[in-house]
Protein backbone atom coordinates (compact mmCIF):
# COMPACT_ATOMS: atom_id res chain seq x y z
CA UNK A 1 0.00 0.00 0.00
CA UNK A 2 1.56 3.25 -1.26
CA UNK A 3 2.48 5.67 1.85
CA UNK A 4 0.35 9.20 1.66
CA UNK A 5 2.73 11.81 0.67
CA UNK A 6 4.61 14.46 3.10
CA UNK A 7 2.97 18.25 2.13
CA UNK A 8 6.00 20.63 2.12
CA UNK A 9 6.18 22.52 4.62
CA UNK A 10 6.18 26.65 3.99
CA UNK A 11 8.48 28.86 5.59
CA UNK A 12 7.70 30.16 8.84
CA UNK A 13 7.97 33.83 10.00
CA UNK A 14 9.37 34.42 13.35
CA UNK A 15 7.69 34.12 16.36
CA UNK A 16 8.15 37.97 17.55
CA UNK A 17 7.15 39.10 14.35
CA UNK A 18 4.02 37.66 14.64
CA UNK A 19 3.13 37.87 18.12
CA UNK A 20 4.03 41.38 18.42
CA UNK A 21 2.03 42.49 14.94
CA UNK A 22 -0.99 40.11 15.87
CA UNK A 23 -1.05 41.31 19.49
CA UNK A 24 -0.85 44.91 18.83
CA UNK A 25 -3.74 44.12 15.99
CA UNK A 26 -6.12 42.22 18.61
CA UNK A 27 -5.03 45.30 21.33
CA UNK A 28 -6.61 47.90 18.87
CA UNK A 29 -9.73 45.65 17.60
CA UNK A 30 -10.75 44.17 21.16
CA UNK A 31 -9.92 47.37 22.42
CA UNK A 32 -12.18 49.86 21.16
CA UNK A 33 -14.87 47.23 21.39
CA UNK A 34 -14.77 46.41 24.99
CA UNK A 35 -15.59 50.25 25.81
CA UNK A 36 -18.53 50.15 23.70
CA UNK A 37 -20.74 49.89 27.07
CA UNK A 38 -19.65 53.79 28.17
CA UNK A 39 -21.47 54.77 25.06
CA UNK A 40 -25.00 53.36 25.72
CA UNK A 41 -25.95 56.34 28.50
CA UNK A 42 -24.70 58.71 26.01
CA UNK A 43 -26.31 57.41 22.88
CA UNK A 44 -29.20 56.71 24.10
CA UNK A 45 -30.44 60.02 25.71
CA UNK A 46 -28.94 61.94 22.79
CA UNK A 47 -30.99 60.11 20.85
CA UNK A 48 -34.28 59.02 22.92
CA UNK A 49 -33.78 55.94 22.28
CA UNK A 50 -34.51 53.02 24.97
CA UNK A 51 -32.00 50.80 26.17
CA UNK A 52 -33.39 47.97 24.53
CA UNK A 53 -32.78 49.36 21.19
CA UNK A 54 -28.84 50.11 22.25
CA UNK A 55 -28.82 46.60 23.55
CA UNK A 56 -30.40 45.52 20.36
CA UNK A 57 -27.72 46.71 18.31
CA UNK A 58 -24.65 45.22 19.97
CA UNK A 59 -26.74 42.30 19.96
CA UNK A 60 -26.55 42.49 16.57
CA UNK A 61 -22.93 43.32 16.52
CA UNK A 62 -22.08 40.16 18.53
CA UNK A 63 -24.17 38.12 16.25
CA UNK A 64 -22.75 39.32 12.92
CA UNK A 65 -19.52 39.19 14.40
CA UNK A 66 -20.27 35.51 15.09
CA UNK A 67 -21.62 34.65 11.52
CA UNK A 68 -18.93 36.63 9.41
CA UNK A 69 -16.35 34.93 11.75
CA UNK A 70 -17.41 32.02 9.99
CA UNK A 71 -16.19 33.41 6.56
CA UNK A 72 -13.58 35.40 7.57
CA UNK A 73 -11.91 32.43 8.86
CA UNK A 74 -12.24 30.33 5.82
CA UNK A 75 -11.14 32.95 4.07
CA UNK A 76 -7.99 33.63 6.02
CA UNK A 77 -7.62 29.84 5.69
CA UNK A 78 -7.50 30.47 1.75
CA UNK A 79 -5.93 33.93 0.98
CA UNK A 80 -4.14 34.22 3.79
CA UNK A 81 -4.80 36.71 6.81
CA UNK A 82 -3.13 39.79 5.48
CA UNK A 83 -6.17 40.94 3.00
CA UNK A 84 -8.78 39.69 5.75
CA UNK A 85 -6.94 42.02 8.18
CA UNK A 86 -6.97 45.32 5.68
CA UNK A 87 -10.76 44.61 4.98
CA UNK A 88 -11.64 44.13 8.44
CA UNK A 89 -9.84 47.73 9.45
CA UNK A 90 -11.61 49.70 6.63
CA UNK A 91 -14.84 48.27 8.01
CA UNK A 92 -14.11 48.72 11.34
CA UNK A 93 -13.43 52.42 10.77
CA UNK A 94 -16.75 52.88 8.38
CA UNK A 95 -18.53 51.37 11.54
CA UNK A 96 -17.54 53.51 13.73
CA UNK A 97 -17.99 56.77 11.95
CA UNK A 98 -21.55 55.56 11.28
CA UNK A 99 -21.94 54.50 14.74
CA UNK A 100 -20.95 58.43 15.80
CA UNK A 101 -23.27 59.58 12.77
CA UNK A 102 -26.38 57.32 12.51
CA UNK A 103 -29.68 59.37 13.63
CA UNK A 104 -32.28 56.34 13.63
CA UNK A 105 -32.49 53.31 14.95
CA UNK A 106 -32.14 51.39 11.71
CA UNK A 107 -28.75 52.86 10.44
CA UNK A 108 -27.51 52.27 14.36
CA UNK A 109 -28.57 49.00 14.26
CA UNK A 110 -26.85 48.63 10.52
CA UNK A 111 -23.53 50.63 11.37
CA UNK A 112 -23.17 49.62 15.33
CA UNK A 113 -24.21 46.03 14.57
CA UNK A 114 -23.97 44.62 11.04
CA UNK A 115 -20.70 46.56 10.05
CA UNK A 116 -18.41 46.64 13.01
CA UNK A 117 -19.39 43.55 13.71
CA UNK A 118 -18.21 41.97 9.94
CA UNK A 119 -14.91 44.17 11.24
CA UNK A 120 -14.73 42.58 14.48
CA UNK A 121 -14.82 39.30 12.43
CA UNK A 122 -11.94 39.98 10.22
CA UNK A 123 -9.61 41.70 12.86
CA UNK A 124 -9.36 39.49 16.18
CA UNK A 125 -8.81 36.10 17.21
CA UNK A 126 -10.20 33.38 14.85
CA UNK A 127 -7.83 35.45 11.87
CA UNK A 128 -5.23 36.15 14.53
CA UNK A 129 -4.98 32.53 16.08
CA UNK A 130 -4.77 31.03 12.12
CA UNK A 131 -1.81 32.88 11.79
CA UNK A 132 -0.49 31.74 14.99
CA UNK A 133 -1.47 28.03 14.84
CA UNK A 134 0.37 28.13 11.23
CA UNK A 135 3.42 29.73 12.41
CA UNK A 136 4.27 28.91 15.81
CA UNK A 137 5.14 25.47 16.60
CA UNK A 138 2.82 23.38 18.76
CA UNK A 139 5.24 22.68 21.42
CA UNK A 140 4.64 26.66 22.04
CA UNK A 141 1.15 27.33 20.60
CA UNK A 142 -1.26 27.40 23.88
CA UNK A 143 1.80 30.24 25.12
CA UNK A 144 1.26 31.99 22.23
CA UNK A 145 -2.01 31.63 21.75
CA UNK A 146 -1.98 32.78 25.66
CA UNK A 147 0.41 36.01 24.78
CA UNK A 148 -2.08 37.35 22.15
CA UNK A 149 -5.58 36.90 24.30
CA UNK A 150 -3.26 39.08 27.07
CA UNK A 151 -3.03 41.33 24.27
CA UNK A 152 -6.16 42.03 23.99
CA UNK A 153 -6.84 42.12 28.00
CA UNK A 154 -3.92 44.65 27.66
CA UNK A 155 -6.12 46.75 25.27
CA UNK A 156 -9.31 46.69 27.33
CA UNK A 157 -7.31 48.22 30.30
CA UNK A 158 -5.38 50.83 27.77
CA UNK A 159 -8.50 51.78 25.71
CA UNK A 160 -11.26 52.14 27.76
CA UNK A 161 -10.02 54.72 30.19
CA UNK A 162 -9.02 56.14 27.15
CA UNK A 163 -12.65 56.36 25.78
CA UNK A 164 -13.99 57.37 28.45
CA UNK A 165 -11.66 59.96 28.48
CA UNK A 166 -12.57 61.20 24.90
CA UNK A 167 -16.50 60.86 25.72
CA UNK A 168 -16.11 63.06 28.66
CA UNK A 169 -13.55 65.87 26.98
CA UNK A 170 -14.89 66.01 23.20
CA UNK A 171 -17.98 64.19 23.02
CA UNK A 172 -19.57 60.81 22.39
CA UNK A 173 -20.00 61.00 18.50
CA UNK A 174 -16.08 62.79 18.05
CA UNK A 175 -14.91 60.54 20.55
CA UNK A 176 -15.81 57.83 17.77
CA UNK A 177 -14.70 59.58 15.00
CA UNK A 178 -10.78 60.02 16.74
CA UNK A 179 -11.55 55.88 17.18
CA UNK A 180 -12.46 55.46 13.16
CA UNK A 181 -8.88 56.67 12.29
CA UNK A 182 -7.08 55.25 14.84
CA UNK A 183 -8.58 51.69 14.03
CA UNK A 184 -6.80 52.32 10.78
CA UNK A 185 -3.45 51.50 12.02
CA UNK A 186 -4.41 47.49 11.40
CA UNK A 187 -3.63 47.99 8.51
CA UNK A 188 0.05 48.75 8.22
CA UNK A 189 0.31 45.96 11.50
CA UNK A 190 -1.35 43.25 9.04
CA UNK A 191 1.97 43.65 7.25
CA UNK A 192 3.59 41.69 10.01
CA UNK A 193 1.45 38.93 9.26
CA UNK A 194 1.49 37.91 5.83
CA UNK A 195 2.56 34.53 5.65
CA UNK A 196 5.28 32.72 2.83
CA UNK A 197 2.71 29.99 2.24
CA UNK A 198 -0.29 32.21 0.60
CA UNK A 199 2.10 34.11 -1.44
CA UNK A 200 0.03 35.11 -4.60
CA UNK A 201 -2.97 34.43 -3.06
CA UNK A 202 -2.45 30.62 -3.02
CA UNK A 203 -3.16 28.36 0.06
CA UNK A 204 -0.75 26.04 0.87
CA UNK A 205 -1.37 21.90 0.39
CA UNK A 206 -3.72 20.57 2.70
CA UNK A 207 -4.89 17.13 3.39
CA UNK A 208 -8.60 17.92 3.95
CA UNK A 209 -11.30 19.78 1.82
CA UNK A 210 -13.62 22.75 3.62
CA UNK A 211 -16.47 20.46 3.55
CA UNK A 212 -14.37 17.39 4.82
CA UNK A 213 -13.02 19.48 7.29
CA UNK A 214 -16.61 20.37 8.71
CA UNK A 215 -18.05 16.83 8.46
CA UNK A 216 -15.42 15.52 10.77
CA UNK A 217 -15.74 18.36 13.45
CA UNK A 218 -19.27 18.73 13.49
CA UNK A 219 -19.70 14.70 13.94
CA UNK A 220 -17.14 14.58 17.07
CA UNK A 221 -18.53 15.29 20.36
CA UNK A 222 -15.52 17.12 22.15
CA UNK A 223 -15.88 19.78 19.22
CA UNK A 224 -19.99 20.36 20.11
CA UNK A 225 -19.48 20.34 23.83
CA UNK A 226 -16.10 23.39 22.96
CA UNK A 227 -19.52 25.12 21.40
CA UNK A 228 -21.98 24.83 24.08
CA UNK A 229 -18.64 26.19 26.51
CA UNK A 230 -18.49 29.10 24.12
CA UNK A 231 -21.68 29.74 24.13
CA UNK A 232 -21.72 30.23 27.79
CA UNK A 233 -18.43 32.47 27.79
CA UNK A 234 -20.30 35.03 25.01
CA UNK A 235 -23.24 35.20 27.30
CA UNK A 236 -21.43 36.25 30.04
CA UNK A 237 -18.91 38.38 29.09
CA UNK A 238 -21.07 40.62 26.73
CA UNK A 239 -23.37 41.06 29.44
CA UNK A 240 -21.07 42.25 32.23
CA UNK A 241 -19.26 44.42 29.28
CA UNK A 242 -22.15 46.15 28.32
CA UNK A 243 -25.16 46.67 30.89
CA UNK A 244 -22.62 46.84 34.25
CA UNK A 245 -21.95 50.41 33.73
CA UNK A 246 -25.41 51.02 33.53
CA UNK A 247 -25.79 48.65 36.42
CA UNK A 248 -23.39 50.31 38.63
CA UNK A 249 -24.81 54.00 37.88
CA UNK A 250 -28.61 52.84 38.46
CA UNK A 251 -27.21 51.63 41.50
CA UNK A 252 -25.50 55.25 42.81
CA UNK A 253 -22.21 54.23 41.82
CA UNK A 254 -20.40 57.20 39.63
CA UNK A 255 -19.60 56.47 35.90
CA UNK A 256 -16.00 56.49 37.01
CA UNK A 257 -16.16 53.42 38.93
CA UNK A 258 -17.49 51.63 35.49
CA UNK A 259 -14.58 52.84 33.67
CA UNK A 260 -12.24 52.10 35.99
CA UNK A 261 -14.21 48.45 36.48
CA UNK A 262 -13.53 47.60 32.92
CA UNK A 263 -10.42 48.72 33.10
CA UNK A 264 -9.17 46.68 35.41
CA UNK A 265 -10.92 43.74 34.04
CA UNK A 266 -8.73 44.34 31.04
CA UNK A 267 -5.80 44.87 33.56
CA UNK A 268 -6.32 41.47 35.27
CA UNK A 269 -7.51 39.23 32.13
CA UNK A 270 -3.70 39.89 31.02
CA UNK A 271 -2.56 37.93 33.33
CA UNK A 272 -6.04 35.57 33.56
CA UNK A 273 -5.28 34.79 29.58
CA UNK A 274 -1.76 34.53 30.10
CA UNK A 275 -1.52 32.32 32.50
CA UNK A 276 -4.29 29.76 31.23
CA UNK A 277 -2.40 29.51 27.59
CA UNK A 278 0.87 28.64 29.73
CA UNK A 279 -0.36 25.95 31.72
CA UNK A 280 -2.21 24.78 28.42
CA UNK A 281 0.98 23.42 27.85
CA UNK A 282 1.27 21.71 31.02
CA UNK A 283 -2.32 20.80 32.20
CA UNK A 284 -5.21 19.08 30.64
CA UNK A 285 -7.12 22.42 28.53
CA UNK A 286 -10.22 20.59 29.64
CA UNK A 287 -9.68 21.23 33.24
CA UNK A 288 -8.77 24.56 33.01
CA UNK A 289 -11.84 25.45 31.07
CA UNK A 290 -14.27 23.56 33.30
CA UNK A 291 -12.41 25.67 36.69
CA UNK A 292 -12.83 28.77 34.75
CA UNK A 293 -16.39 28.52 34.33
CA UNK A 294 -17.22 27.38 37.70
CA UNK A 295 -15.29 29.78 38.47
CA UNK A 296 -17.01 32.48 37.11
CA UNK A 297 -19.90 31.34 38.49
CA UNK A 298 -18.76 31.64 42.05
CA UNK A 299 -17.60 34.95 41.37
CA UNK A 300 -20.77 36.45 40.17
CA UNK A 301 -22.96 34.76 42.92
CA UNK A 302 -20.82 36.34 45.52
CA UNK A 303 -21.06 40.09 43.98
CA UNK A 304 -24.12 39.62 44.06
CA UNK A 305 -24.65 38.73 47.65
CA UNK A 306 -22.14 40.80 49.02
CA UNK A 307 -22.90 44.70 49.62
CA UNK A 308 -22.38 46.99 46.45
CA UNK A 309 -19.36 49.53 46.68
CA UNK A 310 -16.86 50.65 44.33
CA UNK A 311 -14.44 48.25 46.53
CA UNK A 312 -16.64 45.56 45.52
CA UNK A 313 -16.93 46.27 42.13
CA UNK A 314 -13.15 46.20 41.74
CA UNK A 315 -12.88 43.30 43.63
CA UNK A 316 -15.38 41.78 41.26
CA UNK A 317 -13.65 43.42 38.20
CA UNK A 318 -10.34 42.10 39.42
CA UNK A 319 -10.96 38.31 39.87
CA UNK A 320 -13.30 38.49 37.24
CA UNK A 321 -10.37 39.66 34.83
CA UNK A 322 -8.85 36.85 35.68
CA UNK A 323 -11.18 34.61 33.65
CA UNK A 324 -12.33 36.91 31.29
CA UNK A 325 -11.08 36.08 28.32
CA UNK A 326 -9.04 33.03 30.03
CA UNK A 327 -11.45 30.68 27.96
CA UNK A 328 -9.52 31.76 24.86
CA UNK A 329 -6.47 30.11 24.56
CA UNK A 330 -7.19 26.74 25.98
CA UNK A 331 -10.52 26.38 23.58
CA UNK A 332 -8.42 27.33 20.42
CA UNK A 333 -5.45 25.05 21.50
CA UNK A 334 -7.44 21.95 22.40
CA UNK A 335 -9.09 23.03 18.22
CA UNK A 336 -5.87 23.07 16.99
CA UNK A 337 -4.54 20.02 18.97
CA UNK A 338 -7.61 17.55 17.59
CA UNK A 339 -7.77 18.43 14.14
CA UNK A 340 -4.79 20.22 13.38
CA UNK A 341 -3.81 23.98 12.02
CA UNK A 342 -4.42 23.58 8.15
CA UNK A 343 -8.58 24.80 8.39
CA UNK A 344 -8.23 26.26 11.98
CA UNK A 345 -9.71 29.63 11.52
CA UNK A 346 -12.55 28.39 9.97
CA UNK A 347 -13.20 26.27 12.83
CA UNK A 348 -12.12 28.98 15.18
CA UNK A 349 -14.74 30.68 13.62
CA UNK A 350 -17.52 28.62 13.94
CA UNK A 351 -16.68 27.47 17.77
CA UNK A 352 -17.03 31.64 17.98
CA UNK A 353 -20.16 31.75 16.45
CA UNK A 354 -21.81 30.03 19.43
CA UNK A 355 -19.71 32.48 21.84
CA UNK A 356 -21.26 35.00 19.51
CA UNK A 357 -25.06 33.71 19.72
CA UNK A 358 -24.21 33.34 23.25
CA UNK A 359 -22.86 37.32 23.80
CA UNK A 360 -26.21 38.46 22.01
CA UNK A 361 -28.14 37.04 24.13
CA UNK A 362 -26.64 37.94 26.96
CA UNK A 363 -26.77 41.55 25.78
CA UNK A 364 -30.16 41.42 24.22
CA UNK A 365 -32.46 39.84 27.50
CA UNK A 366 -30.18 42.28 29.38
CA UNK A 367 -31.81 45.47 27.56
CA UNK A 368 -35.01 43.24 28.05
CA UNK A 369 -35.38 42.45 30.92
CA UNK A 370 -34.26 45.38 32.21
CA UNK A 371 -36.70 47.18 30.29
CA UNK A 372 -39.46 44.97 31.24
CA UNK A 373 -38.52 44.91 34.79
CA UNK A 374 -36.51 47.58 35.57
CA UNK A 375 -34.10 45.37 37.10
CA UNK A 376 -30.72 42.85 36.04
CA UNK A 377 -31.50 40.85 38.60
CA UNK A 378 -32.76 37.41 36.18
CA UNK A 379 -29.37 38.15 33.68
CA UNK A 380 -27.68 37.93 36.52
CA UNK A 381 -29.03 34.41 37.54
CA UNK A 382 -28.91 33.24 34.24
CA UNK A 383 -25.18 33.99 33.70
CA UNK A 384 -24.64 32.12 37.41
CA UNK A 385 -26.56 28.87 35.86
CA UNK A 386 -25.22 28.62 32.60
CA UNK A 387 -21.71 28.77 34.22
CA UNK A 388 -22.36 25.63 35.94
CA UNK A 389 -23.44 24.27 33.38
CA UNK A 390 -20.27 25.20 30.74
CA UNK A 391 -18.20 23.70 33.77
CA UNK A 392 -19.75 20.50 33.54
CA UNK A 393 -19.77 19.98 29.51
CA UNK A 394 -15.96 20.94 29.53
CA UNK A 395 -15.26 18.36 31.68
CA UNK A 396 -15.54 15.39 29.01
CA UNK A 397 -13.82 16.64 26.27
CA UNK A 398 -11.36 14.96 24.13
CA UNK A 399 -8.10 16.40 23.44
CA UNK A 400 -6.29 13.92 21.52
CA UNK A 401 -5.51 14.27 17.99
CA UNK A 402 -8.67 12.36 16.21
CA UNK A 403 -7.88 9.48 14.09
CA UNK A 404 -8.31 10.34 10.56
CA UNK A 405 -8.15 8.46 7.22
CA UNK A 406 -6.35 9.16 4.42
CA UNK A 407 -8.90 11.34 2.29
CA UNK A 408 -8.91 12.32 -1.42
CA UNK A 409 -8.52 15.94 -1.39
CA UNK A 410 -9.52 18.33 -4.21
CA UNK A 411 -7.46 20.43 -5.73
CA UNK A 412 -9.24 23.65 -4.85
CA UNK A 413 -9.82 22.79 -1.34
Amino acid sequence: MPSTPTLPMPPRLSALQVLACGAMIVTLSMGIRHGFGLWLQPITQAQGWTRETFSFALAIQNLSWGIFGIFAGMAADRFGAFRVLVAGAVAYALGLTGMALSTTSLGFALTTGVLIGAAQAGTTYAVVYGVIGRQIPAEKRSWAMGVAAAAGSFGQFLMVPVEGWLISHVGWQQALLFLAVGVLLITPLALGLREPGFAGGQAPAREQTIAQALREAFRYRSFQLLMAGYFVCGFQVVFIGVHMPSYLKDNGLSPQVASYALALIGLFNVIGTYAAGALGQRLAKRHILAFIYFARAAVIAVFLIVPLSPMSVYVFSAVMGMLWLSTVPPTNAVVAQIFGVAHMSMLGGFIFFSHQIGSFMGVWLGGVLYDQTGSYDIVWYLAIALGVFAGLINLPVRETPIARAPQRVEAAA
